[in-house]
């Protein structure tokens, strides 16, 4: 990285201060002044919009619609699901009162205790609750079912130690919300929106994810299955990246939401719900980024390709201007967001180390030299590596380099996590070796003990019972128990 910019912690002195850092010098988000939340910047915000018209679509095409529903929830809608409210207790931010009034001396504001509430509101930490009460006036008669719904909104969560996308009390997330005439419908649904969230994870961010089910402690509140995809960061650490819900009729039950059946007979409703959170930018971060800053797939970058002009005469400037133009055309006719950065404000250098750090997939660099031999530098971000080649026919090659990157940002990715999977069957060569990250799959005997025992003294959870391995009976490495399954383990985020 050039020197105009300020160097980022390396990731091998302080890895949780190189992610604080680039966060802030890469202009994703900074700290608010309303403690435990953030600011999301312009940059950081086109990213999570690329996720969430990618995501939006793909929900859509599974008949999903959009819909939106109050932040306030009435406290005692949450008293109705007993287990889910004993999830949510200790994060729930309640409005007491609904209005202000002038202070005695006329210099501030003070609640007006006239104004208390009957019933005091939650700011909705999840809309299990205000959905499914609503669902009882949509819902008679199994000709309305399915019903399918999203929504993109905020939640609030209290949180005391924050850290910016990764967990602050307020945060942005879509919750879909379904419900269904049979268990069985239900339960493909949830499965079916894990699948959605592994492929998006994969496939645009180029993240690999281990799919697999929560044990019974490590289940959303008041779901009877919750299932998940967990990613690795290059501290070895896991981070849950998005879960889907089969929450049976526990919610129909609550909010009684009924319906005829086939055979005329009432019947209780089946419910899921499934969501993803900014979370994911704290994953596309750690999972691909390096000591110069961002790397991003292009996929998702906000800037696919940005092309600097090195600046001499203004004939020669203007030279490069026509040359530059119609090579910008055709990018963008292909469907790729390209900026041209011909400002005179900035020293090249500077620009290069900016755009480095704010990880464009691809740079273009054209001078009067490489005008006159009919040439330009190309250097893609993921390796740093820079070539040189002919003006003409580079907007194609642009096109199938980009495709490259993709490829391999996942492919690094993928092999990173693939290296650092271990089967382990000792407690004692476990607590040692998980101090240095990694997914350990080891046996469990699926009591509760074990597990709570596992994370007092190693600070790593059961994330997972993951699909698509081989599972055989083996004998539980703490308890020496009968194990019927390996279970990921891993310290996480």
């Amino acid at each position: 990285m050039a020197k105009e910019l300020d160097f980022l912690t390396k990731r091998s002195e302080d890895y949780s201060k190189w992610y604080n850092e680039l966060v802030v010098k890469a202009d994703l988000a900074e700290q608010s002044d309303v403690r435990g939340c953030m600011v999301i910047k312009p940059y950081g915000y086109a990213i999570w919009e690329k996720m969430q018209r990618t995501l939006d679509d793909m929900f859509k095409e599974t008949g999903v619609q959009n819909a939106y529903f109050p932040l306030l929830i009435p406290k005692s809608f949450l008293s109705r699901e007993a287990e889910h409210v004993e999830g949510f207790a200790k994060e729930c931010a309640v409005v007491t009162h609904y209005r202000l009034k002038t202070n005695e001396t006329h210099d501030g504001v003070i609640v007006d205790p006239a104004a208390r509430l009957e019933e005091e509101l939650i700011i909705r930490p999840t809309s299990e609750t205000i959905i499914w009460n609503t669902f009882k006036n949509w819902i008679h008669s199994y000709r309305d079912l399915p019903l399918l719904v999203n929504q993109w909104c905020n939640v609030m969560r209290w949180e005391m130690r924050t850290r910016l996308f990764l967990r602050t009390s307020e945060f942005l997330w879509q919750e879909g919300h379904t419900a269904h005439a049979t268990r069985e419908e239900a339960e493909l649904r949830a499965q079916q929106m894990l699948k959605i969230y592994a492929q998006f994870a994969e496939e645009y961010m180029a993240v690999p994810v281990i799919q697999g089910v929560k044990s019974e402690t490590e289940r959303f509140a008041g779901a009877l299955d919750t299932y998940t995809i967990e990613a690795m960061m290059q501290d070895g650490k896991a981070l849950q990246s998005g879960t889907s819900h089969f929450l049976g009729q526990n919610f129909g039950k609550a909010f009684e939401v009924q319906f005829l059946n086939k055979e005329n007979k009432p019947e209780y409703a089946w419910a899921t719900s499934w969501g993803v959170s900014t979370r994911l930018m704290g994953a596309l971060i750690m999972t691909h980024s390096d000591d110069n800053g961002l790397v991003l797939p292009p996929a998702l970058a906000p800037i696919q390709v940005v092309i600097i002009p090195i600046g001499g005469k203004p004939e020669q400037v203007a030279a490069v201007d026509a040359a530059v133009a119609p090579v910008i055309a055709e990018l963008k006719q292909m469907g790729i967001s390209v900026k041209y950065d011909n400002a005179d404000n900035k020293r090249p250098g500077f620009k290069f180390a900016d755009y480095e750090l704010k990880g464009v997939p691809v740079r273009l660099v054209l001078g009067a030299r490489d005008l006159e031999n009919g040439t330009v530098e190309i250097m893609r971000r993921d390796t740093l590596e820079k070539e040189t080649r002919s003006l003409a026919g580079i907007a194609e090659y642009v096109k199938q380099l980009l495709d490259d990157i993709q490829k391999n940002i996942f492919a690094k990715a993928k092999a990173f996590r693939d290296a650092r999977i271990y089967e382990c069957n000792d407690y004692e060569d476990f607590k040692e070796r998980v101090k240095d990250g990694g997914f350990f799959l080891c046996h469990w005997d699926g009591t509760a003990e074990t597990e709570a025992k596992i994370k007092e003294e190693t600070q790593a959870t059961i994330r997972c019972v993951p699909f698509g391995i081989e599972q055989t009976p083996g004998v539980d490495m703490v308890t020496g128990k009968p194990s019927k399954a390996r279970v990921l383990i891993a310290r996480s985020y």
